[in-house]
């Protein structure tokens, strides 16, 4: 999810241009028929068309859209930092473990080493 700017997939088939002129009563009857044979067909698109319905005021619409991308923004960025950070912390833990087994094994070798010089 690398474009943040449209939340609907591009295999949905719309846009928000679109959307936005169905919504205000200006698409053509083409692009109504298409937005309504969407709607039909995709939940997503039908909640998404029901949602927007009850914003009267543009301006209002687009604020909370932006809120709303805003808000998913820190969210994402927070998570990464997590993953990134228990990332590393699982790799300390694994070299931890690594350079242990390498130095019971030299440990074993001299120790068998020694044992077998008395002998």
């Amino acid at each position: 999810m690398t474009d943040l700017k449209d939340i609907l997939h591009e295999d949905d088939g719309i846009k928000n241009d679109d959307l936005l002129r169905y919504l205000e009563g200006n698409a053509s009857d083409e692009e109504r028929f298409a937005i309504e044979k969407q709607m039909a067909d995709s939940d997503f698109i039908n909640d998404a068309v029901e949602g927007l319905q009850g914003f009267q005021d543009k301006q209002k619409m687009q604020q909370y859209a932006a809120q709303l991308k805003l808000q998913l923004r820190k969210q994402t960025s927070k998570d990464r930092k997590r993953k990134l950070r228990r990332n590393l912390n699982s790799q300390q833990w694994t070299m931890v473990t690594i350079v242990t087994i390498i130095l019971l094994c030299v440990l074993a070798y001299w120790v068998i080493r020694l044992y077998q010089h008395k002998v």
